[in-house]
Formats: C-alpha cells, structure tokens, sequence
C-alpha cells in the first residue's frame, strides 16, 4: 500500500510517496509551471519513475494547491455570484461588497438582494422567510449567476432558513446548482461572515477545474482506484465531494502542510516552525500538533473575512529572492526569481544575485557551482546573512506568545539561506527531508470536521450543546471523507457572549478521524 502526496507551491511542486508505515520512498521536486496542471503532470511522472513501484498498489493521492488563493488575488476563473441576504429591511444600512476592491465585484457580477428573514442575536425572528420573494428571485436571476452565496443574519444562532432556501435553489435550478450557505462556513459577524460565503462561491469552477485536473493526471499514469483527497487549511484532508462544496478551506493549505509534515519529522507536538520556499517564508505555530488557528479576521485578496485560516506570518523571503546593494542599502526580496532559479541564479551560470548565492558564497549550501559566486566579497555576504537573520528574527518576534526563546523547526526547499543562530531561537531542529515536508504534511494527514455554533445554556445544557456540537462536527468528518470508527474529539472552544443576557456561548467543536 502506497500514498502519493503533492504539494504545489508558488516555486516548486513537490511530490512524495510513502509506504504503509509512512515511511518515505522517494521524493521529487519540480517547477512550479504557469498554468500549475502541467507541473503536477511533470512531478508525478518523475516520482513514479523514480520509485519503481506497482502502481496499482497506490490507495490513496492527496493534493494540496495553490489554485483558489491564486484565483482570489489574480481576480481570475471566478463564477459570477448572486448573494441572498436574508435580513431586509434590519440590514440595509450596510450592502453586500461594501469595502470590496472594484475589480473583484466586477468579476463576480455584483448581483445580490436583500430579502425577508434572519434572526436576532436571541434566537427570536427577525421577519419570516418570503418564499415568494425568493422564488421570483430566482426567475430573476436565471442564467445570470453560476453561484449563490446565502447569508442569514444571526444564522450562526439558527440556520433553518439558510437550508430552506438553499432548497428552493434546487429546486429551481437543479441539485448540481453551487450553493453556500453562511452558517456552514464563517464565524459571528455577518459582513465578515458574508465575505467569506461569497468568496467560496466564487471558487466553485476553479476547484472543479483543479480536482477534475488532478483525478485526470493520476488517470494518465495508470492509478484509477486509489482515494483522492484534497488538503484544508487546518492541516487535514478532505475528499473531492466535499472541497467542492467549500473550496475555500483550500486557502492557505501549503503553510499548514508544512507545519504538519514539520511535526511529523521533527516528532514534536509543540514548537514554532519555518517554511522556506523559493519565494517567501511562512512561520506558523505547532499546538498539539496541529497549525495554530488564526483568531482574527483575516483579508484574502484584500477582503476582510473570518472564516477558519491559520496563524501564519509570510515573509518575502526565500531561496530564490534577488539580492541587491544600492547607494550602501543592502536589500533582501521580496521579488524572487521564482521556479526559473535554475536559470537565473549566479551559481547555476545566471546574471541575478539570489540568496542562494550567498549561502554557496558562504559555505552553507554545496549546490551549482561554487566558483560562479567565488567573487562575492565575503564581508558583503555576512552583512546579507544579517539582513536575512533579523528579518526572520522581527517575523519571529511577532508569532511569540512571551519573550523566551523558542524552538524552532526547519523545513522546505529554501532553509539553505537560514543562518545557523537567529536571535530569540533557542534551537534550530532540522530533518533530513525537510525540504519535502509540505508533501509529507499532505500525505500523512487525517481527516478533520468541525462545527461553529451560539448556543444558549439558559436553554439547552452546556452538556446536551457540547454532545449536539460534536454529533455535527463528526457529520462533517464523514462527508470530508472519515471512518466513522476512527473519529475522536481534538478540540473544544467555548467563547460566551457578554451582551446576552441568558448565557449563550459559542461553541466551536474539531473532530479527526482516519481517511477511508
């Protein structure tokens, strides 16, 4: 039994496999290419040649991808989306895309309406649901939107609405009709809450796109029967179903693979971690040995959002940024030659000083030719290994919960460039293949659900809410793609609500179990 994990990154697309005691088998890293398939079909070829093994033995493929955050920032293969806000006339004062750049609404059509419905922060109505209105809606809006995002107000308290709708769109337009409602995907917060649902429904022809591609190049060389999973940002998996329903939850999910696979390697449950690409460093934070969640709102491609991301700090920093000297300044990224580092670089016969280059010039990385950078002066190269130690050293700084010094684990392709010592790190734990550790982190992965609810313990028990609470998440799990039998609770995070006077609280539950 054998499980292929790939991991595409904004330079490398690496892929790996492992046997059945994840024990690794071989390992390759290729460019990242423009149109991303086309690297995936490179690395997956050469992996396979590489390790010589009966394909049909392979069970399981996991993918993570950069496909949907690129989609976000380049403003590109979006649906164009029709939002239902249902909360009219309480919420009028403040429109859907309020704040969003004008590129972006442009790209997604604009289209929304605010209808009757939603709650209030008590659970009492807000007004009743018009079916009508949203009937009329539709007729409306045939052949006009690829998407619905459905938004109701106070719908983190009471849902039934949302769902209710989300039929009458079935109905109207077919069971294969994308739909997102906001209570399955963001937290408290309506606009925040209703940005995210936009966004994940405008990603709907995109993670098509991207599994279908992915399920297509494993078909291409021989694998048909294993299981396909795509990677979440929470360092688990899910299946093909399911990213298709919440796309969105792809954002993000390199960083944690590596953080993921960093533990892994390391064996360490507890620690900081950095990820060194070619073109920027991520540093996350390991708790119980999974990614730190993010605990506020966080902007995706200029949009203010606050559904579930990691805690993550990027740097424009890797092992392909351009090194400059100018009027005594010396400069470190963040532009980077990217996957063309091999062309580009001083060491592999390029014209343009990387980092890299230093790290050659400096005798910590035996890669190209030593001799092409042999004329670097070295005082000059110490002062760029400074540049680089206290830029790691302020991102570092800023992920600290207290001013001790803290472990550090080393990972990804570009950790080359990372001086021996940075200030505020008490140790440096390196891996053998920590330049793989993102498609480690993909691969050894298991499968998560979880569930975001106010509650009311004046009403319903704190115990019948926390049991109600995991039944939900456990039910996502299984959609996600988990074994039944195999899934435990991991987390429990209960948040009361100061303003309501009958103690609610909001209860957000993970589970984890083994992928089928």
């Amino acid at each position: 039994m054998y499980k292929i994990g790939i991991d595409v990154g904004g330079t490398n697309t690496d892929a790996i496999i492992l046997d059945e005691h994840n024990h690794l088998i071989h390992s390759v890293k290729s460019p990242t290419s423009l149109d991303i398939k086309t690297g995936i079909e490179m690395s997956l070829r050469s992996l396979l040649q590489g390790a010589d093994i009966d394909k049909s033995q392979i069970t399981h493929a996991m993918l993570g991808t950069t496909q949907c955050t690129n989609a976000i920032v380049e403003r590109k293969k979006l649906a164009r989306v029709g939002v239902i806000r249902l909360g009219y006339p309480a919420t009028a004062s403040v429109l859907p895309y309020t704040a969003w750049p004008k590129d972006m609404v442009e790209q997604l059509s604009g289209q929304y309406a605010l209808v009757h419905g939603g709650y209030e922060y008590d659970g009492q109505i807000l007004s009743a649901l018009d079916g009508g209105e949203i009937k009329t809606l539709l007729e409306e809006w045939r052949d006009q939107v690829e998407s619905i995002a459905i938004v109701g107000v106070f719908s983190s308290i009471k849902n039934d609405q949302e769902l209710n709708v989300r039929e009458m769109i079935k109905e109207a337009y077919g069971e294969e009709f994308p739909i997102s409602c906001s209570s399955l995907i963001g937290s408290v917060g309506l606009i925040e809450r209703e940005n995210a649902t936009i966004l994940n429904a405008a990603l709907c022809k995109v993670i098509h796109t991207t599994a279908t591609g992915f399920v297509q190049a494993l078909e291409v060389e021989g694998i048909v029967d294993a299981q396909v999973y795509l990677c979440q940002n929470d360092g688990t998996l899910m299946s093909i179903d399911y990213a298709k329903q919440f796309p969105i939850l792809t954002i993000a999910c390199g960083p944690t693979n590596s953080i993921r696979g960093a533990s892994y390697l390391s064996q360490i449950q507890n620690t900081m971690v950095l990820d060194v690409g070619g073109t920027t460093s991520d540093i996350g934070v390991l708790q119980d040995g999974f990614p730190r969640e993010s605990s506020i709102a966080v902007e995706v491609g200029g949009i203010r959002t606050n559904f579930r991301m990691p805690d993550i700090i990027s740097v424009g920093l890797g092992g392909g940024s351009i090194v400059r000297a100018t009027d005594g300044q010396i400069t470190v990224g963040p532009d980077s030659v990217g996957y063309k580092i091999s062309e580009e670089a001083l060491v592999f016969g390029g014209s343009t000083m990387t980092t890299t280059d230093i790290a050659v010039r400096l005798g910590l990385a035996d890669i190209g030719d030593c001799h092409l950078v042999a004329h670097i002066d070295e005082a000059f190269a110490k002062a760029v290994q400074e540049k680089i130690s206290l830029m790691l050293e302020q991102a570092i700084d800023k992920m600290k919960t207290s001013s001790e010094d803290v472990q550090l684990v080393l990972v990804g392709g570009g950790g080359i460039i990372v001086p021996e010592s940075i200030r505020g790190v008490a140790n440096i734990v390196k891996s053998e293949n920590g330049g793989v550790a993102n498609a480690i982190g993909a691969s050894i992965a298991q499968i998560s659900g979880q569930y975001e609810q106010i509650y009311i313990y004046a009403k319903e028990s704190r115990e019948a809410s926390l049991k109600d609470a995991q039944e939900k998440a456990v039910k996502q799990a299984i959609l996600a793609g988990a074994l039944a039998n195999t899934i435990e609770l991991v987390e429990v995070e209960e948040t009361p609500l100061a303003y309501h006077p009958e103690n609610a609280t909001r209860l957000k539950v993970k589970v984890v179990g083994k992928m089928s």
